[in-house]
C-alpha cells in the first residue's frame, strides 16, 4: 500500500509542476493583462490542488492532512480577490482586452 501511495502522491507532485509550468508559459506568452491573469490564476490553482493533494498523501497524520488541504481553498479565494483586483484596475485605466488581428 505504501508504494501505491508514494507513486500517487510523485505523480500528483509532478502534475501540479506541470501545471505550474502552464501557468508561467501563459503569464510569459499571452498578449493582454486579462489573458494573462486567467492563464495563471486558473493554471496555478489547478497546480497547488495536485501539491497539496500529493502532499497531503505523504503526510503522517489525519491533522496535518486536513492542515494541507485547508491551505488550497485559502488560496483559492485569495487568489480570486487578487485577480479580480488587477483586472479592475486594468479596466480603470483604460487597458481595452485584446482582440487579435483585425480583417483587412
Amino acid at each position: 500500500m505504501s508504494a501505491v501511495l508514494e507513486v500517487a502522491s510523485a505523480l500528483l507532485l509532478v502534475a501540479g509542476a506541470a501545471f505550474y509550468l502552464a501557468g508561467t508559459v501563459g503569464l510569459l506568452r499571452f498578449p493582454d493583462v486579462y489573458a494573462r491573469l486567467h492563464a495563471l490564476t486558473k493554471a496555478d490553482n489547478l497546480g497547488l490542488g495536485c501539491v497539496v493533494l500529493g502532499l497531503s498523501l505523504q503526510a503522517e497524520s489525519l491533522a496535518v492532512a486536513v492542515k494541507l488541504l485547508l491551505i488550497w481553498p485559502l488560496v483559492l479565494a485569495a487568489s480570486a480577490t487578487l485577480s479580480y483586483s488587477i483586472a479592475r484596475r486594468a479596466d480603470r485605466l483604460g487597458i481595452t482586452p485584446w482582440q487579435g488581428k483585425e480583417d483587412r
